[in-house]
């Protein structure tokens, strides 16, 4: 077969053959937000490049190497939505959301998109699922958040991950942190790769989360921001360990998490997988971003939320092996001999799919036999077959496919609630 194309590099097709595991994992994510009241948001695929400028950060990666920008027919510069808080965040503030009253709980699952190598589990179009809590400063906002991460793992069945916390302070706390750093990583300077040579001069915090092999051993030694925290954000760190420990959810200290930008403050954690020989992130961008509403424009509004892509999420749970429900089975499968039995049937399939059975007729014009053999290679749990004699006869016999138990069902005004009885049964 000569195809025209095929699809673009880091994107993928969901077949049929898996899109039910997204709809259960998706399914469960929604309403695990809403059992802690999150109310679901939708915001375009594409924002104005300047949103991502400012709100993810114009010295980040993902805005200098990763965004896909471009330029719409009245020379407007558009960037597909890298990530989805920036965009949720622009909503709230441009419809008033805030004044709905705080706290106010977000969740979403949305397309994401970023020009990066493509790697197991990570694609140039990824999806994300997200929540967001805005105007909530409390120590307990963040021991909320995570608790929802927590239960959500749980409930997927999902075993053999670590909670990972931090603290990354207030503007004040950094202020220091930032010096010390620059003090510690000039004297490295000429092992430092190129980008974090860079780093060192605009934001050496930055340098803490370089993939760089070389960059990692240094900074083993560097610097740690939890020994430069102020008396509120030491304060702030140890409620919000208490209040896990409360809930009886184990964490461990990992003081070289960090983020780069101003906006985020205090909490920061991270999920990780234990479950092969790699430190696998499954929730990596947790935590408290106090800055980034005032940031885009809005009135100082304390914020925190996490993201989990969803790809790596459905790898990690085949991984360990997790069932995932198989889709609905067909309930019965109407077969006809003739085209007068093939307009009944359509009748009958619609009057059973309205009182939500899964109902199948011969629509390619099938043989009887092909149609008999089409049932059984979907695996219908029963078979319905018409034809003049069970128009005649105003009788129809209806078989269970996996035992071959048969009963009869009139075709008159009783054949949704017999046949209903049988199927539920």
């Amino acid at each position: 077969m000569n195809l025209l194309t095929k699809a673009a590099r880091g994107t993928q097709d969901v077949l049929p053959a898996d899109s039910y595991k997204w709809q259960f994992v998706q399914d469960i994510m929604l309403k695990e937000a809403e059992l802690y009241g999150f109310k679901e948001i939708r915001t375009p695929a594409f924002e104005h490049t300047e949103l991502f400028d400012r709100g993810v950060g114009d010295d980040t990666d993902i805005v200098q190497k990763e965004m896909y920008t471009f330029n719409d027919k009245a020379g407007r510069s558009l960037t597909l939505k890298p990530e989805g808080t920036v965009a949720a965040v622009r909503a709230v503030l441009e419809h008033g959301l805030l004044n709905d009253g705080i706290p106010l709980k977000l969740t979403y699952i949305t397309p994401c998109y970023r020009y990066e190598k493509p790697q197991s589990g990570r694609y140039r179009e990824f999806f994300q699922f997200g929540v967001e809590t805005f105007g909530a400063a409390s120590p307990a906002a963040d021991a909320e958040i995570i608790c929802l991460a927590t239960t959500l793992f749980e409930r997927l069945g999902i075993s053999n991950l670590s909670l990972e916390i931090n603290s990354i302070g207030c503007p004040e706390c950094r202020q220091a942190y930032r010096g010390a750093l620059k003090k510690f990583f000039e004297k490295h300077r000429e092992k430092l790769c190129s980008t974090c040579t860079d780093r060192l001069e605009k934001n050496p915090m930055r340098i803490v989360d370089c993939k760089n092999l070389e960059c990692q051993k240094i900074v083993e030694d560097a610097p740690n921001i939890i020994d430069f925290l102020c008396e509120d954000c030491e304060q702030h760190f140890k409620d919000v360990k208490n209040y896990l420990s409360e809930s009886k959810i184990d964490y461990k200290i990992n003081p070289k998490i960090v983020r780069g930008l101003d906006y985020y403050t205090r909490t920061v954690f991270e999920f990780v997988s234990s479950s092969d020989s790699n430190r696998s992130l499954v929730c990596g961008g947790g935590g408290r971003y106090d800055g980034l509403i005032e940031e885009i424009g809005g009135p100082a509004t304390p914020a925190v939320g996490f993201g989990i892509g969803i790809e790596r999420l459905i790898l990690l749970m085949q991984s360990q092996g997790i069932e995932i429900p198989k889709p609905k089975r067909c309930d019965i499968f109407i077969a006809t001999a003739d085209k007068t039995a093939q307009t009944k049937a359509l009748h009958l399939a619609k009057t059973l799919r309205e009182s939500s059975f899964y109902a199948e007729i011969d629509i390619v014009e099938r043989s009887l036999k092909t149609q008999l053999k089409y049932a059984d290679k979907i695996n219908a749990k029963f078979l319905l077959v018409l034809g003049e004699k069970e128009f005649s006869e105003k009788k129809a016999e209806m078989k269970n496919m996996a035992s071959g138990e048969k009963f009869i069902i009139n075709l008159d005004n009783d054949f949704l609630t017999k046949t209903k009885n049988i199927l539920s049964d």
